[in-house]
């Protein structure tokens, strides 16, 4: 399943980015949940973001709706 999370992140990120070779999504273990790490080029932040980050919350949104099908916790980190 975090597998499919991981994809589902990448497959995201990289259609909102203008350099999709950058996009690049690390997954570690804290406190019993499951994190997700999504770093890009620099210029491709703020779409990712999206205005106020109403992009970064849907995001997040449908990152959490996936992970609750299998009962996980999860969290996404945009990182510059």
């Amino acid at each position: 399943m975090a597998a499919d999370l991981k994809g589902l992140i990448t497959t995201v990120a990289q259609a909102l980015a203008d350099q999709p070779d950058a996009v690049a999504v690390h997954e570690t273990e804290r406190r019993g949940a499951t994190v997700f790490e999504l770093t890009m080029a620099p210029g491709d932040l703020g779409r990712v973001i999206g205005r106020q980050g109403r992009t970064a919350s849907a995001l997040r949104a449908l990152l959490a709706a996936a992970a609750e099908a299998d009962g996980r916790r999860v969290s996404l980190d945009i990182r510059d």
